[in-house]
């Protein structure tokens, strides 16, 4: 079976992980037809958008994306890229697998954790006032005036809505991941002994849901600071975890540093008909076009999206391949190898080869 999906390569290292990451992909025999579009600060140079509409369109198109790092300018355009893309297309849930492979530089082993991350509201939902424009003092007042609290006239305010309704597609979403890819434990992640209204809720909402799943899938909750140091304690206690916006983007960083850095760090942004993969890292300018950048966590994407289209063997062998190039350390980027200035280390493309090369083995 064909399956047309949307290429967007990125800026910075995109370009060269996300043709790294399409090569692995189509080396597993999968039928992969690309719809390559541009987004981005590239996109802007070529025709004044960051995000034209031709990328939402091919994605709305193809209901699939792999897409690479993409660079948003600062001060100007929209406040992320990424955000605009998943704001667009209603890619409501964020999944971040953090995995441990043997080879990876770390202080811990065998880590095998989920964040799903809400996508939509919290304090990343662009709601902002700035401080010294009239509309902010009118807000100051009449939150004084409402309760009794007063703001210094010189702040500036974001609102941070958490609504039932994405709370529990959210949750319920992460009960359904956990069932389908055989999780054992969802942990509901929050600060509700502080902000009662909005984590509250947030909490509230997942014990009501967790109720339907008993007897199938474990179910606890945790502050999100001892959640910190738990995470750095006792990793391997944990399994699903969801969390509201902030701090699903928070502790992903976290995880991704339990199991070796966002070089190995895959990300997928999922709505109820859309799905965009995605590297969690950024885009690296200064190393464009030097064939330096680690593709592990763009080719790891291109896994989550082989299993988002059901092509699980496919995924199954892609993943394998990955982790015995890693485990040799022969064939790998700078950045994985005991000594950075190891003058054995491949370049992007070098690894990727490697990496093509184990999945004929395998196959």
């Amino acid at each position: 079976m064909a399956h047309s999906i949307t290429l967007i390569p990125g800026d910075g290292i995109g370009y060269e992980v996300s043709l790294a990451a399409a090569r692995c992909v189509e080396a597993t025999g999968v039928d992969i037809r690309w719809d390559n579009v541009l987004a981005g600060q590239d996109a802007m140079d070529k025709t004044g958008q960051l995000l034209p509409q031709e990328a939402l369109d091919s994605i709305k198109k193809n209901k699939v994306a792999l897409k690479g790092p993409i660079t948003t300018p600062v001060g100007t355009g929209f406040r992320s890229v990424n955000v605009a893309i998943r704001q667009a297309l209603e890619l409501f849930a964020c999944v971040r697998p953090a995995k441990s492979y043997p080879g990876v530089k770390s202080r811990f082993k065998d880590i095998d954790l989920v964040i799903i991350r809400e996508n939509s509201e919290d304090l990343y939902s662009g709601i902002e006032f700035e401080e010294g424009k009239p509309e902010t003092a009118s807000l100051i007042e009449r939150i004084s005036k409402d309760t009794g609290k007063k703001i210094r006239p010189d702040s500036g305010i974001s609102i941070k809505p958490i609504s039932k309704f994405a709370s529990e597609r959210i949750v319920r979403f992460a009960f359904d991941y956990a069932l389908e890819n055989r999780r054992k434990k969802v942990t509901c992640v929050h600060k509700a002994n502080i902000m009662k209204f909005t984590d509250g809720l947030f909490l509230h909402t997942a014990r009501e849901v967790a109720r339907e799943f008993s007897g199938r899938i474990e179910f606890e909750d945790t502050i999100v600071d001892n959640m910190s140091m738990q995470l750095v304690q006792k990793p391997h206690k944990y399994d699903v975890l969801v969390l509201p916006n902030l701090y699903g983007d928070i502790l992903s960083d976290l995880c991704a540093g339990l199991i070796g850095g966002l070089g190995v760090a895959p990300g997928a942004n999922i709505g109820k008909e859309m799905a965009v993969f995605e590297a969690v890292h950024g885009s690296a300018p200064k190393y464009k076009g030097k064939n330096k950048a680690d593709p592990t966590a763009m080719i790891l994407s291109g896994v989550l999206m082989l299993r988002h289209i059901r092509e699980n063997k496919a995924a199954d062998i892609l993943e394998e391949a990955v982790a015995r190039v890693i485990a040799e350390g022969k064939s790998v980027t700078y950045d994985l190898k005991p000594d950075p200035l190891d003058p054995s280390a491949v370049g992007t493309s070098g690894m990727a080869d490697a990496i093509i090369e184990k999945i004929k083995e395998i196959k």
